[in-house]
């Protein structure tokens, strides 16, 4: 009987074996069941969600059980949003009968073996990973790679992000920075990642440009001492003192984040992939202006920047600021400059001298005086010299244009004037017509008559039809000789009214 057992073919199938009691063939269940072990990665099959477990079939003699705490990495999960029933699962062995005889299994845990392992892989062999933002935290992000990697805020892009949740849900490719399985510590890069591509694509940017181009790009950042510019995939670093031409105490008084700006490449260090920009090269140069629109001698209106102990700083154009030395300041002695001027003041100031190549400006203000041209701005227009008039100018002039209306008062005005001309070249004293006219030297009753009288001469009409015999006389010599023909016109002229 025994060799019958032993040679019976249904042992060779596997699924008979010899009962040791007995000695009778019966069925081998064990040997249809595979061998597993805890801490093991095994393959099932998902049959039955609930609430808090999930039911799994590995092919075992028993249904695996999955607690809901263990099916994945995130906390406070719904089951049903991680399995399905009938999906293909990878579980780890926790537990092969626990106190009910159940067989415990872990689907994280499962996750986290075969992740970590390939993060080692990818660790050592200097390959990104990739994982989806599950949480934002303190300080940065946690990735899910099977693994809880944590990704610092300063390492999620090459320019620090304001808003981390925008990450949330995303799946970004991260490198791995640092690895500790005793802490189960993984610390990821995505900036290293971005870095490697962008690469390539910096030194395309270092081979096109060189120093003095002109280029566009966006303001990435602020800082104190400057602002970084995205030139299409790589930051160039605008220095404060290259943001304009007058002075700025900080960058963000001139630029703002995301302000697109043209500014001019001013040094490249290919070694250091760095790149030193300009933006005030790309504006006017007020000095070039200067040098154009003024010179020694001219005087500019300008408003008063600083005043120290030395004298004042007066800015004539936006960015071109002179100084007008103490001693420049008043025609006197003046022992504190801010007895003269004072921070804000508008005043008008003589340029003495213009040194373009250190581009400095000497003023004066003692020597503006008045009447002066004051030079205007380059691009406007100057002002209308002042002549001074004052209201009794333009008063006597209407009474004037008033007589000359009328054709008869025109000619007597000068007929009246010229024989009181004449009549004042009878003394012999040498005064003004307007004093021979009222003080004659003749004798009192002969002046007193023709003065007089003069007026009826002047209103005769043939006297004024005698103007051009009036002008013929050009040389006083002739009138000098008529001195002893005055009397006897004189004589004349006292017979007339006596008749």
């Amino acid at each position: 009987m025994p060799n019958e057992t032993i040679n019976d073919p249904r042992l060779e199938e596997g699924v008979w074996t010899t009962d040791p009691e007995s000695g009778e063939l019966v069925p081998d269940y064990e040997s249809t069941f595979p061998t597993i072990e805890e801490w093991q990665v095994v393959n099932g099959t998902v049959v039955r969600v609930d609430k808090d477990e999930v039911l799994v079939d590995i092919g075992y003699k028993s249904e695996g059980v999955i607690p809901v705490s263990e099916l994945s990495i995130r906390r406070s999960i719904n089951p049903e949003d991680e399995v399905s029933v009938g999906d293909d699962i990878a579980a780890l062995v926790l537990t092969k009968e626990d106190t009910e005889g159940r067989l415990i299994l872990s689907k994280k845990r499962a996750r986290f073996e075969l992740a970590w392992k390939a993060i080692e892989g990818a660790h050592e062999k200097g390959e990104p990973v990739n994982g989806r933002v599950i949480e934002v935290v303190k300080g940065g992000l946690i990735l899910d790679l099977g693994v809880r990697g944590f990704l610092p805020a300063s390492l999620v892009d090459i320019r620090r992000v304001q808003d981390l949740d925008e990450f949330l849900g995303q799946e970004l490719l991260c490198k791995v920075i640092e690895l500790n399985r005793s802490r189960n510590n993984v610390v990821l890069s995505r900036r290293a990642v971005l870095e490697e591509e962008r690469k390539e694509q910096r030194q395309r940017i270092l081979d096109r440009l060189n120093p003095g181009d002109v280029v566009e790009g966006t303001i990435s950042n602020i800082v104190d001492f400057g602002a970084f510019v995205d030139l299409d995939g790589m930051d160039g670093l605008i220095h404060i003192s290259e943001l304009s031409w007058s002075h700025v105490n900080h960058p963000s008084e001139v630029l703002e984040i995301g302000q697109t700006v043209r500014v001019q490449v001013l040094d490249i260090d290919r070694e250091r992939q760095r790149i030193s920009l300009g933006l005030k090269q790309t504006q006017t140069d007020p000095w070039q202006q200067v040098l154009e629109s003024y010179q020694e001698g001219d005087v500019v209106q300008g408003t008063v920047t600083k005043v120290v102990t030395f004298g004042s700083f007066v800015e004539i154009l936006p960015g071109v600021e002179g100084l007008v030395h103490i001693s420049e300041l008043a025609q006197h002695h003046v022992e504190n400059p801010r007895e003269i001027v004072s921070q804000g003041d508008n005043v008008h100031v003589r340029i003495l001298e213009v040194d373009a190549e250190r581009r400095r400006l000497s003023l004066s203000l003692k020597r503006v005086e008045d009447g002066m041209p004051v030079q205007p701005m380059p691009g406007e227009e100057a002002e209308p010299p002042a002549l001074g008039l004052s209201d009794e100018v333009f008063a006597d002039e209407v009474p004037a244009a008033e007589t000359l209306e009328p054709a008869p008062a025109t000619e007597e005005e000068p007929v009246a004037e010229e024989p009181v001309a004449e009549a004042a070249t009878e003394p012999e004293v040498e005064e003004p017509v307007t004093e021979a006219a009222t003080e004659p030297e003749i004798e009192e009753p002969v002046a007193e008559e023709p003065v007089a009288e003069a007026e009826p001469v002047a209103e005769a009409e043939p006297v004024a039809e005698e103007e051009p015999a009036a002008e013929e006389p050009t040389v006083e010599e002739p009138a000098a000789e008529a001195e002893p023909e005055a009397e006897p016109e004189a004589e004349a002229s006292d017979e007339a009214p006596a008749e």
